[in-house]
């Protein structure tokens, strides 16, 4: 750093940034297509591109769009797909037992991208939210979350994901030993390269509304919410103990979610552990900027590109962010 006597006007910090070659040569941190992780919702039926109106440009997709999706990302360099399913609410029960199905939305969805666009990896979320008729992410036994019969079943439910064809495992629920009991099943199994991408630090958040409009989730979710699993906004130290249980457990990368409401989170996961961390930009924050934008209230493109490269900044190796896509084809433009 500079010393007390290099002052103005020896010193002027202008001069890296008087001209666009010179702040290109300087600049600390970029974007790449190979950053992201991208986010995308299927459904069941065919031909169908189905907006999701709380997350402009968002869509659920039928299977059948959803392979030439993976090929466009795939094209662009994004190297991972992230799949959430949207299940006919017929099939939702207390336990989810749809999670468990070999044949069900998600494991036909990883099947056929993996089969058409072998080169792209597939994340699958170990959460029952989207399969119980409550929008838990856990089985409720009188009234309360029970964490090891659902740990028992996220158990199950990673390993007919990776026996679709899933790369990465990202248990998302917030129960207790679930890493552990995950990571063991899959060495048992033969699994032993599968990939867990812990949701480690993930705190309960007014964030996840429009994702909940995506998958067909309930927004309210009873009085207490997922405050018993999920984490409070108002801790720090206990983040850390959360994704340092998960290393130990097993976890091969960890995550923190929200992401721009904890960028110190993020950044003190990353200095802590010197894991690989990644960062879920979540369906709220992608819909405040892309609202924003629509309305002119900020220009969006800039907006997104900015937020995206803070987290990049607070120490994320990668992002999940709706936008990837459309970020990937700007940053292409630009090269």
């Amino acid at each position: 750093m500079p010393t007390e006597s290099a002052r103005f006007p020896r010193i002027r910090m202008r001069r890296s940034r008087a001209s666009s070659w010179s702040r290109e040569l300087v600049r600390e941190h970029r974007l790449a297509p190979a950053d992201f992780l991208w986010p995308v919702f299927v459904i069941e039926g065919s031909g169908m591109a189905q907006p999701i109106a709380s997350m402009p440009g968002v869509f659920r997709l039928t299977i059948d769009r959803l392979v030439p999706a993976a090929a466009e990302a795939a094209a662009l360099g994004i190297p991972v797909m992230a799949l959430f399913p949207m299940i006919d609410p017929a099939r939702k029960t207390n336990d989810g037992a749809e999670s468990i199905r070999a044949d069900n939305l998600v494991c036909r969805a990883v099947k056929a991208v993996k089969q058409a666009v072998p080169e792209i990896g597939i994340m699958c979320d170990a959460a029952l939210d989207p399969f119980t008729d409550h929008g838990h992410d856990g089985i409720v036994i009188d009234g309360r979350i029970a964490n090891d019969e659902t740990v028992a079943q996220l158990v199950h439910q990673s390993l007919v994901q990776v026996e679709a064809g899933c790369d990465i495992i990202a248990p998302s629920d917030m129960m207790d030993g679930r890493i552990g009991a995950i990571r063991d099943a899959l060495e048992a199994a033969g699994h032993q390269d599968t990939i867990i991408l812990s949701y480690a630090a993930k705190y309960a958040s007014a964030f996840y509304g429009p994702f909940r409009d995506a998958v067909g989730s309930p927004r309210q979710i009873g009085k207490q919410g997922k405050t018993t699993y999920q984490m409070d906004a108002g801790n720090g130290d206990e983040a850390l103990r959360e994704v340092a249980l998960d290393i130990a457990e097993g976890a091969d990368w960890v995550m923190v979610k929200p992401g721009m409401p904890y960028l110190d989170i993020l950044r003190r996961v990353k200095e802590r552990f010197g894991m690989p961390t990644f960062v879920y930009q979540v369906s709220g924050e992608y819909a405040m900027l892309q609202a924003a934008g629509q309305n002119g209230w900020l220009d969006g493109d800039r907006a997104m590109m900015e937020a995206l490269l803070g987290f990049k900044r607070a120490g994320a190796d990668g992002i999940l962010t709706y936008a990837a896509v459309d970020i990937a084809k700007r940053l292409k433009a630009e090269s």
